[in-house]
């Protein structure tokens, strides 16, 4: 607004001084009536099928954090979506809090679309989904995006260390081994009571455990979740017998066991229920995937 006074003023002098003057041909006397009109400024909003070295720390990005890569080079994250807040959680004062009904609303759309994207459920292979929202500044701007991230990590116990890759992730899912979870040797702790390290090898490898699909747990609070994880591991039996083809009766359980990852409380908080279910046979080699196999191959024990 000084800028436009100042010129105003010098307009004004100029026109007094020049008073009585004829103008050049072609000029009107006036200096603003042929300048453009400037366009109307719009919030910030990111693009999808763009890649990415590196993000800020927390989920919250402004627009001076936003560097896309063209994914043919090498990354770390891949923005699969991008999503508009509607109804309430668009009035919301702030971008959502952790647990809050619009960052259930952003995990529940990108659950979807990442999944469809990858050709199958994406916590069925090493990967992990990043949900992040515009910075507060732009979201007071108006901007209501959120945005849907993948990244391929190191391995199914070290999700946290993200691979550096180089090409997109497009039905990734529909092909097998390594990315897609398969067959894993697992390693027990020395009481052989729990499950220290998943080692992932080729089915045809000796193996005893193998990722069967992904259950989807029922509302409740991760407490009571975690109170009673054999509810999860009954329901992954079921997973189990559909995928490997084999009744789902009460001897289900006397031909596999399970072993079951499922969401931090974090994530469980933003509406994550998903368990990681996996067939696990102890007293046995396997040399071969079980997908499928039936009762013959997973045999009463």
């Amino acid at each position: 607004m000084r800028r436009v006074v100042g010129l105003a003023v010098i307009g004004s002098l100029l026109a007094t001084v020049l008073a009585g003057c004829a103008n050049p041909a072609g000029v009107d006397g006036s200096l603003t009536d042929d300048w453009k009109a400037q366009p109307e400024a719009t919030s910030f909003v990111p693009e999808s099928g763009v890649c990415h070295l590196s993000l800020p720390d927390g989920q919250l990005i402004s627009r001076a954090q936003y560097n896309p890569l063209d994914c043919g080079v090498d990354h770390h994250y891949e923005t699969v979506h991008i999503g508009q807040f509607t109804g309430s959680e668009k009035d919301a004062a702030g971008p959502p809090e952790k647990g809050s009904p619009g960052a259930r609303k952003a995990f529940d759309e990108c659950n979807t679309k990442v999944s469809e994207y990858l050709g199958g459920d994406w916590r069925g292979g090493r990967l992990d989904l990043f949900i992040y929202y515009p910075a507060k500044e732009a979201w007071e701007g108006g901007s209501r995006w959120f945005r849907c991230d993948l990244a391929e990590v190191q391995s199914l116990d070290d999700n946290a260390k993200i691979s550096r890759r180089s090409g997109n992730l497009k039905d990734i899912l529909k092909a097998s081994f390594p990315m897609a979870y398969g067959c894993f040797r697992a390693i027990l702790s020395s009481d052989k009571k729990d499950i220290t390290a998943m080692n992932p090898v080729t089915c045809e490898t000796a193996h005893g455990a193998e990722f069967a699909g992904v259950w989807t747990a029922p509302e409740s609070s991760y407490a009571d979740f975690e109170k009673n994880t054999q509810r999860a591991h009954d329901a992954c039996r079921s997973i189990v017998a559909k995928w490997a083809k084999v009744p789902s009766d009460s001897n289900l359980r006397y031909r596999t066991g399970t072993i079951i990852y499922f969401p931090d409380e974090e994530e469980w908080a933003d509406g994550d229920r998903g368990v990681q279910c996996f067939m696990w046979i102890s007293d046995q080699d396997l040399r071969r995937s079980m997908k499928g196999a039936g009762p013959g191959a997973l045999r009463i024990r």
